[in-house]
Formats: structure tokens, sequence, C-alpha cells
């Protein structure tokens, strides 16, 4: 039977980033994936996410993305991969709305460079958009996206570069506490014990985490690729933001540049307007009813985008019901550590969750802010 330090479930972008972690700091680490490598079937593909420093989400959240930018960084130099680039991005809205009004005041607690645009200087700026006149942006200049296939990748191999064990297409099917400490964990090929084991679901947190007590919905979430009207030129991310919009007479939407190329298109999704379904039971269909009502939303803030549908991705989206993260010791369990609810706004947290999570799983502690991401805040 083999024996390791740690065993990580979950081999998505935050168990890829502990693994990676773990291993770097010299631990025997196991890691288990129900998939192969960089798979579809969670919420860590489709070719962009977001990432941005004024966080309307809560100005907590702040300490830990800037750390999480440094980690980037030093990914793409270890790597030799593109997994991080800044395009700049707007925040869009009425003045008093939570995706403005939440990022200014992140801004401004952390001091973090930003402006504020009137409707008629986005327009100037920014071609692409047309906000109605009682509607502002704050612009920060460091925004941009992360690829979430290459970060995956990247953690991964760095990982198996400093000696971790990675089993693909072998997810766990139960675990236990060992009679001399530690855990037991199985799997139709075989059973491992370690000194700890970290659990990063994914959407598989209602399985998996069942004993934690924590709600977590899983949702389907539809990601669209159009051609703008014209042609890709004027969305191309040195003349087009990152963009999160909120119309006052609907729901939050999202964007990037054109970033895959002439034939790419551009990115557009609903934030957070999903369907709950289960892993087992995603539709992967894209229907025609869901087009038009994205097309709609797009030729709203981005007139030309929705010139023709390219494709679309559904997605998993786990989260929490106040929408924050999940990452611990298992309250009950202190040889376990748990981290999910990410979905919605978690991927650009990657590297530096993966920094917490082995923090926690080799000390116990770490010196990042989390108390925010407790689970007796949701069991209580």
């Amino acid at each position: 039977m083999a024996a390791f330090d740690v065993i990580v479930v979950g081999l998505g972008g935050m168990g890829s980033a502990t693994v990676h972690q773990l291993a770097a700091r010299g631990h025997r680490v196991l890691g288990l994936e129900r998939f192969g490598p960089g798979h579809d079937r969670g919420a860590s593909h489709g070719g962009s996410r977001i990432t941005r420093q004024s966080y309307f989400e809560g100005s907590e959240y702040v300490p830990l993305l800037l750390r999480a930018y440094e980690l980037f960084d030093r990914l793409a130099a270890d790597s030799g991969q593109d997994v991080i680039t800044l395009t700049g991005g707007v925040m869009v809205g009425r003045p008093g709305c939570r995706t403005v009004a939440g990022a200014l005041e992140s801004a401004r607690a952390h001091g973090l460079e930003h402006e504020l645009l009137d409707a008629a200087e986005l327009r100037r700026r920014f071609p692409t958009m047309a906000p109605h006149d009682d509607e502002v942006a704050l612009y920060e200049a460091k925004a941009g996206f992360v690829r979430p296939e290459r970060t995956v990748v990247a953690q991964l191999d760095l990982a198996a570069r400093h000696g971790a064990e990675l089993h693909f297409d072998e997810p766990m099917e139960s675990w236990s506490p060992d009679t001399g400490g530690g855990v037991r964990v199985r799997t139709a090929a075989g059973e491992y014990t370690a000194g700890q084991l970290v659990i990063t679901p994914g959407p598989w947190a209602p399985r998996l985490l069942a004993d934690l007590g924590v709600p977590v919905r899983i949702e389907r979430q539809v990601q669209h690729w159009f051609t703008p009207r014209g042609g890709v030129e004027p969305f191309l991310a040195d003349r087009h933001p990152i963009y999160i919009w909120e119309p006052a007479e609907g729901h939050q939407m999202y964007g990037f540049p054109a970033i895959d190329g002439p034939g790419g298109g551009a990115k557009i999704a609903f934030f957070r307007r999903g369907t709950e379904t289960t892993p087992e039971g995603l539709d992967t269909a894209v229907h025609p009813d869901e087009i038009a009502e994205m097309a709609a939303g797009a030729a709203r803030i981005l007139p030309d985008l929705p010139g023709q549908w390219l494709r679309g991705e559904p997605c998993l989206y786990s989260t929490t019901p106040d929408e924050h993260f999940v990452i611990s010791r298992h309250p009950a369990h202190e040889a376990v550590t748990v981290a999910c609810g990410f979905s919605g706004h978690g991927f650009k947290f990657v590297p530096v969750v993966g920094e917490i999570v082995a923090d926690l799983a080799t000390t116990g502690s770490t010196r990042h802010p989390i108390d925010l991401f407790h689970p007796s805040r949701l069991t209580e």
C-alpha cells in the first residue's frame, strides 16, 4: 500500500495548484482525478477567465488577489506558459450598482490605481461599447484574463517535475481515518494512506463533502462566442478590455476581447444566471433560446458583437449561498482540508488558494486572511 504525506482529490484549478505547491515544498504527494488532465467536465475550461483587483465582491479579497498576481507571474516564468494577460478592464453600470460601487470601494480601500469614466469617455476610449448616459465605468489597467486550461496543465507539469504522483481516471471512492493516524483513501485501483487529505471537489462537492454540512449549489452556466459584425479587429486586446456590465434593466454580463485569432470570435456570458443541475445530468447542448437571449444582451451593451454566433460551452458552477469560498481544515477531521464553492469568481485566485491549502494541510494555519471562508458561517 503506497503511503504519502498528502493526498489531493480533484486536480482542476485549485487541486492542481495545491499539488504544485506541496510537491515544490518537498512533500510526497498523490493527486487523484476522476477524468483525464485538462478535462472539460468541471469549471476549469472555456479558454479564459477574468482577473481583476478592484473587487466588487468584497475588499477582503484584494490581499489574496495581489498575491495571486505574483504567483501567476511566477507560474508563467517557471512553466514557460502564457497563463495571464493584462488588457485593462471596466466595471460598468449606474454609479450605485454593486459592480461599480463595490469595485470603487475596494480600489479606494487598498489604494489601487483606477479611473472613473462617464458614459461619453467610455464610448470615446472604447468605441465598441454603448453605455447609457446614466452609466459610468471604473477602469482598471491591471485587469485582464487568465487561461484556465493552460494554468491547470502548467501546475500539473510542475508538480510532476517536483515528484508528485498524479493518477488520472481514478476517482476517490471513499476515505476514512487511518488507525495509525492520518487517512486511508480507496479507489477502484487500490488503497493509499497519507498524513493529510485535501479535497478540492469542484462540482462534486455535494457528494464528497456531504458531511461538511455546507450547502453547495451546482449550476449549468453557458459561455458564448460571437463573431462581431464587421470582424474582430475593433475587439482585439489592444483596443477592447475585459468587462463586467450591470445594466439597470437586466442581468450582469461579462466578456473578453477577441483573444483566439481572426476566427475565434469574442466571448461573452451572463454572470450567475444558471440552472441547477448535477455533474452527471449536465445538458451539454446549447439551445436556440439561450443563444437568442445572449445575443440580445450583448447587443444592449456592445451593438456590433452579436454578428454571428460561433459556439457555446456549458460548464458547471459550484457556489455557496453567500457566494464566498470555503477554505478550511474540516471541522470534524483534523487530517482533512477542504476547498470548494469557487465558481463565478474563483479562478483568478487559483495559485494563492493552492498556497493556502498547502499551508493548512501541512501546518494547520496560513498567513493569508481566510476567516471569511470558514464553513461555520454557513452551518451555525
